[in-house]
């Protein structure tokens, strides 16, 4: 799969819009998705590497997404679950936007919207930054996959210390890993190289046979 990133002139107030190119032929994409980041405001505002990665890896598993119900955690910019609504996917952003269906949703805590939610695909870019949040979104993922048998989380994440936390946590909440892979080996040498950092991929399921 080919695409790529571009960046067009700036417009006022720090901000910029990075374009995201999706397409087998760099040259004619199939689509573009266009995105205003802003440097001064909150890292939600701008559109990080791992971001650019799982918003790749849904381009290139566009078959699984077409027509699949799509839910996406600490969605900030949103590119990934937006590349899943351009695919046909039905999705719904947990985080603030003006396009198609956004859900607020704190993690860890249960009102009353997150109980509808019944997602095939859980998406989440960049969601494992914070260690004090840590428990918090997995027992949040845990939950949406508890309530949409089969379904699955899929993330990238920056391998800052080692996947073994990562371990840890899918253990203590009772899920397991299916899918772990380098995210630049699943990238357009042209997108790749505009990245920096140790992002990996992982798809987690229940692990269903735990007591």
């Amino acid at each position: 799969m080919a695409g790529s990133d571009s960046e067009e002139p700036a417009i006022p107030n720090m901000t910029t819009i990075s374009r995201h190119n999706f397409g087998d032929d760099t040259a004619e994409p199939v689509f573009s998705i266009s995105i205003i980041e802003n440097m001064k405001e909150e890292y939600g505002l701008f559109v990080w590497p791992c971001s650019i990665v799982l918003a790749e890896y849904v381009w290139q598993q566009r078959l699984r997404f077409s027509g699949s119900s799509v839910v996406e955690l600490g969605a900030g910019t949103c590119l990934p679950g937006l590349v899943a609504a351009k695919l046909g996917a039905d999705v719904t952003l947990t985080d603030d936007a003006n396009s198609i269906e956004v859900l607020g949703m704190t993690w860890g805590v249960w009102d009353a919207s997150i109980f509808s939610l019944q997602p095939k695909i859980i998406l989440g870019a960049d969601v494992l930054y914070d260690t004090s949040a840590f428990d918090d979104l997995f027992a949040t993922v845990k939950f949406l996959l508890q309530n949409s048998p089969e379904s699955i989380f899929i993330t990238t994440y920056h391998n800052r210390s080692g996947h073994h936390l990562i371990e840890f946590l899918m253990a203590k909440w009772g899920l397991k890993c299916i899918k772990l892979l380098d995210g630049f080996s699943l990238m357009p040498s042209d997108k790749a190289s505009g990245l920096s950092g140790n992002i990996q991929l992982a798809e987690i399921v229940l692990n269903n046979l735990q007591p």
